[in-house]
């Protein structure tokens, strides 16, 4: 069983060693082939690995427009497998030689992505394109709901798509949560020096957590941080990340009288006390897997309507663990605000939060995933004349 990605970000290394497990006790070997990271991802420092990754080398072609055409170096590796899975992606060259090959017999290729794009608007023909891709897989690993009727939407067989629902183990995080709460534990210590340290109030506190790029909209952050801060006295925004636009927030923090703190990159457990001492996640750009992280730490989000949410904004419902503005800065200002001078309803929405954590966690992923690679190799070795 091969799997290939673009690289190996921290928050997946977990699932992959769950899976490896997981398939390993049913006599089933995986490998994740997986190129470097490229300068914008490398940006965000979260590069890392697993027992079952393997670099192999990529060839880039730039295109007009910022886009790129990739070509990994997985056939000879790829060659041996049942199953390749490779990423729902047009630009992947190396899909493209598997695809002919596997019309004639191993190995099969399967595809996992988000079904379709979500991100940015696709032209009609990448549309188009895209789907007669997707069609050419044995099967089809859909990061949550949304993206799997897509897919079937557009002629692939819905009884070959399995819903992984995309998430990050939450483990280590929920136990550091629960511990910042107890008085005595490291957890507890550093966020009560967090409150010290910065004059954080209860009630007044909002918490950033992810990327610092153009799609997490930092500029529209900042200006409503400030904008909530003339409202709400006391209030403050923890802001902990990294990449392109780290000066924006640094420039920003170091304003005299600014709500802004810039606590730089942090994951895993170590964002556990920012969540205690946090009442809501900002988050007017791209929601993805911060979903998860919100309901772990307790921390609903308020984000917009803006139209290019990745598949994870498909977890949060308005009104019940997160709260949806219209995309516009006054009415996020607003909704802010309002929610900060509401405790009940904030507690609603937070007790909301925490009783959806066992709904999207890495092994009920991994779990999900490994019954769709087996179901498929079962289908593929019952119909192994069989076209994609």
């Amino acid at each position: 069983m091969t799997v290939v990605q673009p690289y190996i970000p921290s928050y997946r290394t977990s699932f992959f060693d769950q899976l490896h497990a997981r398939l390993a006790s049913e006599g089933v070997d995986l490998e994740v082939l997986h190129g470097p990271a490229s300068p914008q991802q490398a940006a965000r420092g979260d590069a890392a690995s697993c027992a079952s990754a393997r670099e192999v080398p990529v060839r880039r072609l730039s295109l007009p427009g910022g886009r790129s055409l990739l070509w990994r170096q997985v056939q000879h590796r790829a060659a041996s497998a049942d199953l390749v899975v490779l990423e729902q992606a047009l630009h992947n060259l190396e899909a493209y030689p598997l695809l002919l090959r596997s019309a004639g017999g191993f190995p099969r290729v399967a595809f996992w992505g988000h079904g379709r794009t979500y991100t940015k608007p696709p032209s009609r023909l990448e549309t188009v394109a895209k789907a007669a891709l997707t069609r050419l897989g044995s099967w089809f690993f859909a990061y949550t709901e949304g993206g799997a009727a897509h897919v079937a939407s557009q002629g692939f067989p819905r009884d070959r798509i399995t819903v992984v629902r995309n998430s990050v183990d939450t483990r280590e995080l929920m136990a550091a949560r629960a511990r910042a709460d107890l008085p005595g534990t490291a957890e507890f210590t550093e966020a009560t020096l967090l409150r010290s340290r910065y004059g954080l109030t209860e009630g007044r506190t909002a918490l950033y957590l992810g990327g610092l790029d153009a799609p997490k909209r930092i500029p529209f952050l900042l200006d409503c941080a400030d904008r909530v801060a003339a409202e709400v006295p006391g209030f403050r925004l923890l802001v902990a990340g990294d990449g392109a636009d780290r000066r924006l927030v640094d420039a920003a923090a170091s304003r005299p009288g600014s709500p802004v703190i810039a606590v730089g990159h942090t994951a895993g457990a170590g964002t556990a006390p920012l969540g205690a001492v946090s009442d809501l996640m900002l988050m007017p750009g791209r929601v993805g897997l911060c979903a998860v992280d919100s309901f772990v730490l307790r921390t609903p989000v308020v984000t917009t309507g803006w139209p290019w949410h990745a598949p994870e904004f498909e977890y949060l419902v308005d009104g019940r663990n997160a709260l949806v503005t219209p995309d516009d800065s006054g009415a996020y200002v607003g909704a802010v605000t309002a929610l900060l001078r509401d405790p009940p309803r904030l507690q609603a929405l937070r007790s909301a939060c925490h009783g959806d954590v066992p709904a999207y966690t890495t092994e009920g992923m991994a779990t999900r995933f490994c019954d769709g690679l087996l179901q498929a190799m079962e289908r593929d070795q019952r119909n192994p004349h069989a076209g994609t």
